[in-house]
């Protein structure tokens, strides 16, 4: 297997995009794990860094699962998963069908989207707004919910916000969103690996860069584990979402532009 003659740059951004997802894996659930792929992709071609990413995220999914075994929502889950998986496919067939170009614009633009959702707490209050009534959300809200996280997740590995809206509107404890969460996305990511493969992203040079990384993954984890109740969220986000938004600006204008 060979690796391209990436410029010091690449490194020095994927390193910090591996060790933001990482950490999201390991104490801050799903909501910063969108960040890698358009923090990569100022570098490189958005599918060739979700391609690259993949890999790494399903090591990631295996330490952070181990991290909080069976502390997970199976009632949760058999309501978010069947949705995911239609939206995985429907991602999938995105993929296939839209250009290079395309695709930046869109990871570009949910990145944009999520950074101002993050700041002004749009998914917190649609999840507040939901979890007012009797009853919290029922199945159907989660399907829904499961769908869009599948679609955007395959995507950009961006699946947090409506995994979020759904999940923060049960009233369930910390932990046990972070547990859910954990299980949620690496059945989802073991399910990518589907149409990543037959969409060529998973080929011969994607795979030797995602094996030259793959040691950070559990390193990654085992920051986010241990941050989880050491550092503040509210700090972590502020200068994760600002990365964010700056390099959902630069994936925008690059699209435009070209």
């Amino acid at each position: 297997m060979s690796i391209p003659d990436y410029a010091l740059i690449f490194y020095l951004v994927t390193i910090l995009a591996i060790l933001l997802a990482g950490i999201s894996k390991g104490g801050f659930g799903a909501a910063a794990g969108g960040l890698a792929v358009p923090i990569m992709s100022m570098v490189i071609a958005p599918p060739e860094a979700a391609g690259i990413m993949l890999p790494i995220l399903c090591a990631m999914d295996l330490f952070g699962v181990h991290a909080w075994r069976g502390r997970w929502s199976v009632p949760h889950l058999r309501i978010l998963l069947p949705g995911g998986v239609i939206g995985i496919g429907l991602g999938g067939l995105a993929f296939g069908m839209l250009s290079v170009n395309m695709i930046r614009l869109i990871v570009g633009l949910l990145a944009i989207l999520f950074s101002i959702n993050k700041w002004f707490g749009i998914t917190d209050r649609l999840a507040r707004q939901l979890s007012m009534g009797d009853q919290p959300p029922g199945p159907i809200v989660g399907a829904i919910c499961g769908l869009l996280s599948g679609f955007t997740s395959t995507l950009a590995h961006s699946g947090g916000p409506p995994f979020a809206v759904y999940i923060y509107s049960q009233r369930l404890d910390k932990s046990l969103i972070v547990a859910t969460s954990a299980m949620f996305f690496c059945i989802g990511n073991y399910l990518k690996l589907v149409p990543y493969y037959f969409l060529g992203q998973l080929n011969l040079t994607n795979l030797s860069t995602s094996l030259l990384f793959a040691p950070l993954a559990p390193l990654g984890v085992w920051l986010g584990v241990w941050m989880h109740n050491r550092v503040s969220e509210r700090a972590f986000f502020q200068v994760s979402y600002a990365l964010l938004f700056a390099s959902g600006l630069k994936l925008v204008w690059d699209a435009v532009g070209r």
